[in-house]
């Protein structure tokens, strides 16, 4: 009888803690959140300023009626960042905001309303503002793309994943406003592409092998440029003595 008793207390202590938890966890989720309840981890460089620059964020707002995932994605497409984790607490109150940034591989410059913008490209093409880089281990890039736009981003990541994997080295990779493809190489200098993105694959894999053959012959020092605009009738100019 006592067993059943101290049972039923012991429940009912459990009902009430609960209740009270319940309660307090709501009336937490109702309240504003504001900058001061913001916490940032996984970047030095990004501000709370920052944040509510390039999301719909405002302040205050209640707790509850912050909607994460969107806001996830606009930080993931405005920053351009790697990932980015929203997630509301109560204890302790707030929002934590993990990110992670995109590494640089290539030094980039695009033109916006006539102004240069300087900054960097990752592995897919996206342009990465220079503000929300960290600096260290840029001396190791050897690449800059210049002309760099939206519609070019597939072509660009194309190029910098093939120089990853192979023996070559663009040292510029340049698009020009209505679109001509240019690449200059360590040794094979000049290499004129053109217009046509769909036969990037076809145009990269026949630099590299003519920078394999030309290696055999000992000739790099003469190459002028080369003319891939037409893949199917390459074009070797070279200095003539």
């Amino acid at each position: 009888m006592k067993d059943k008793q101290k049972e039923k207390k012991r429940s009912f202590f459990l009902l009430i803690t609960f209740l009270l938890f319940t309660s307090y966890a709501t009336s937490k989720t109702l309240k504003n959140v504001n900058y001061q309840d913001i916490s940032i981890v996984g970047s030095e460089l990004l501000s709370i300023d920052d944040i509510v620059d390039n999301s719909s964020l405002n302040f205050p707002t209640p707790l509850i009626f912050v909607k994460t995932i969107y806001i996830e994605k606009e930080l993931k497409k405005n920053l351009s960042l790697d990932n980015v984790s929203v997630t509301r607490q109560i204890f302790p109150f707030g929002l934590k905001i993990l990110i992670k940034t995109k590494t640089p591989i290539a030094y980039s410059e695009r033109i916006v309303k006539g102004n240069k913008i300087t900054g960097f490209v990752d592995k897919d093409g996206y342009f990465l503002n220079s503000r929300y880089i960290d600096q260290e281990n840029l001396e190791k890039l050897s690449s800059t793309v210049f002309g760099w736009k939206e519609n070019f981003r597939e072509t660009l990541s194309r190029i910098l994943n093939f120089q990853k994997d192979n023996d070559v080295v663009f040292i510029k990779i340049t698009f020009s406003p209505n679109g001509f493809l240019t690449l200059e190489e360590k040794s094979l200098k000049t290499i004129l592409l053109g217009f046509n993105p769909k036969r990037i694959e076809n145009q990269l894999q026949i630099i590299n092998n003519i920078k394999n053959q030309i290696k055999e012959n000992n000739i790099l020092e003469k190459i002028d440029n080369i003319d891939l605009t037409d893949p199917n009738n390459p074009k070797i100019k070279v200095f003539k003595p």
